[in-house]
């Protein structure tokens, strides 16, 4: 079987280490999938995920012609993504006081004073 970029197949769980795992697509092709890939979120530990002998369904998210390694991905095919969270925005001042950059304009005169003193200087 060849195999392409967005294929979707199942494969089995031959190896997990620190920082992924192998999936053995077919009897002489393995893939990987990248710690990163399995989900979203933070893993702290891929075996909690994934153990060997597992079967499991992954996307094929590139093939390295070179060197023949797959890359694999389960994240891509999980269509529950988590919401990122809304962060509320900071601001430098109080936006309730109606500041603007009246205090830059205010101080500009005085930087350019400095410069110019400093540069006279040398």
């Amino acid at each position: 079987m060849t195999y392409t970029i967005g294929m979707v197949i199942e494969g089995k769980v031959t190896g997990v280490q620190p920082y992924g795992a192998f999936i053995s697509l077919d009897d002489d092709v393995q893939g990987l999938i990248h710690i990163s890939e399995v989900k979203h979120g933070f893993i702290k530990n891929i075996s909690d995920v994934l153990s060997i002998g597992e079967v499991v369904r992954v996307k094929v998210i590139d093939i390295d012609e070179y060197s023949q390694k797959i890359s694999l991905s389960m994240r891509a095919l999980d269509l529950k993504a988590p919401l990122p969270q809304y962060k509320r925005k900071k601001y430098f001042t109080n936006r309730k006081k109606k500041i603007g950059f009246e205090s830059l304009r205010l101080q500009m005169p005085n930087w350019i004073d400095e410069s110019m003193k400093e540069l006279t200087e040398k």
